[in-house]
């Protein structure tokens, strides 16, 4: 098969809504009442072929996205590209079956047996998989301090060659990521790789991107347009200024909200790769629209003075259903 564009820019593509049905976000796009498994899978494989005909190269995916990381295996084994990198990770399971009704779609364990156990299907993605991933380490379940787990990932990364990370989530992201800076094994640092949640909203993780980056590090931001909530929205009046200058800066470069909130991300501190969370090819098409055109300095510091607190971030993401 053909090798497709060159890579283009720093955008990569996040799985996790072409891998199930549903997901945390603001959906306004009509969805038909039939689904059927085998439509939603040819779906998402045209939308990773389209993402790496227009350039992409970097795939992020996990067990806990539904069929997203099986889709993947089936779809790089046709490939024979060697600038195609996938990112995995482990300590999700979907439960949802598919089912829009369900209560529980996901079910997060922390364990060395699921670490294994999701491992084992994980390495079909090799040699492309370049990084694999504790899916939304926290305090709380303990990770970053199971001897056992922590010793696995070593001895994985040391026998593969591959990058070892984390990725965060909820307010205290930056008390989670400073601890995972100096989590080592036998000495050496284990994570070289930090998948974050960063936006116009939310930029608590700006003042660590600098110290990533100086550390040779990866920094991934996920949840760049906020679940939706950069578009323009009458349910999120406190948003109104943010909305008129995303939609000013639009007008002005010719593009979208998106593509105007995702070069913020990849101009305002120093990244490795922005994932766009596109299902569908017009909004990949929309997202891609960022390699096109760069922020101002004054535009930047704007948007700088846009943000708001992590806990009322996070708060309010937690009011957002699964759509």
């Amino acid at each position: 098969m053909g090798k497709g564009d060159k890579p283009r820019g720093k955008i990569g593509l996040g799985t996790a809504a072409i891998g199930r049905p549903l997901y945390i976000n603001i959906n306004k796009e009509s969805k038909s009442e039939d689904f059927s498994l085998q439509s939603f899978r040819k779906k998402g494989i045209q939308l990773l072929e389209t993402a790496y005909q227009s350039g992409v190269r970097y795939f992020d995916t996990a067990p806990g996205y539904g069929i997203a990381e099986n889709m993947i295996i089936e779809w790089i084994s046709e490939k024979d590209d060697t600038t195609i990198e996938i990112a995995s990770k482990w300590g999700y399971t979907y439960v949802a079956d598919f089912n829009p009704n369900a209560e529980v779609h996901e079910v997060k364990e922390h364990s060395l047996q699921k670490l294994n156990m999701q491992w084992n299907i994980s390495k079909e993605l090799l040699p492309h998989l370049t990084s694999y991933q504790i899916h939304s380490a926290t305090l709380e379940t303990g990770v970053l301090d199971n001897e056992a787990i922590l010793e696995q990932l070593s001895r994985l990364k040391k026998h593969h060659n591959f990058k070892i990370g984390i990725t965060t989530t909820g307010a205290n992201q930056v008390e989670v990521l400073k601890k995972a800076l100096e989590v080592k094994v036998k000495g050496e640092e284990l994570f070289d790789l930090f998948q974050v949640t960063y936006n116009v909203f939310d930029q608590s993780i700006a003042p660590l991107a600098e110290e990533i980056n100086k550390k040779h590090k990866r920094l991934v931001i996920k949840e760049a347009l906020a679940n939706g909530r950069v578009f323009s929205n009458t349910n999120y009046p406190n948003y109104i200024e943010t909305y008129d200058y995303l939609q000013r800066l639009g007008a002005k470069y010719a593009v979208g909200e998106d593509a105007v909130a995702l070069r913020f991300c990849l101009d305002s501190i120093p990244v490795f790769c922005v994932l766009s969370g596109a299902s569908i090819e017009h909004h990949l098409s929309d997202n891609l629209k960022v390699n096109d055109f760069k922020l101002e300095d004054k535009e930047i510091a704007h948007l700088r003075g846009l943000s708001i607190s992590p806990e009322y971030y996070w708060n309010e993401r937690k009011l957002l259903v699964w759509s």
